[in-house]
């Protein structure tokens, strides 16, 4: 409130040195203002401990496991040829020839045999109970 909405008439005579009177009737009053700074301290409340914990369990696994076996199968052939004959696959079949030299007045290629390797696949299902670890963390306020 102002002095003369209060019924007062203003003191004209306090005066601050750093202000100018603007008008004979008005007073200039210097206004203040506080200002706060925050600071923050770490406090200690409490203590933890931090461990861990294995744990065991058994889990069954199941798994296709996979076979491969060989059969190994001798033909007699006893031809002559001019040439060693190439390895080569028929189907899932490889086929290697056996050459044998064989003296005469004169040389020549005697193919003896063939081996056949056939593979074969099979397929069946495989199942173990294994043991499986897992590490939890346990704390402990202190």
């Amino acid at each position: 409130m102002t002095p003369e909405e209060q019924g007062q008439k203003p003191d004209k005579s306090v005066q601050d040195p750093d202000k100018t009177v603007q008008d004979k009737d008005q007073v200039v009053v210097p206004l203040h203002a506080e200002e706060i700074s925050v600071a923050k301290n770490r406090v200690i409340t409490g203590r933890v401990k931090v461990g861990t914990v294995t744990r065991e369990s058994e889990q069954l696994v199941e798994e296709l496991l996979e076979h491969e076996h060989v059969e190994v199968e001798r033909t007699a052939i006893g031809k002559q040829v001019d040439k060693a004959p190439p390895v080569r696959e028929e189907g899932d079949t490889l086929i290697i020839p056996i050459l044998e030299e064989i003296v005469i007045v004169e040389r020549r290629l005697l193919l003896k045999e063939e081996v056949r390797v056939r593979r074969t696949r099979e397929k069946q299902p495989y199942r173990e109970r294994v043991v499986v670890r897992k590490q939890e963390a346990v704390i402990t306020r202190l």
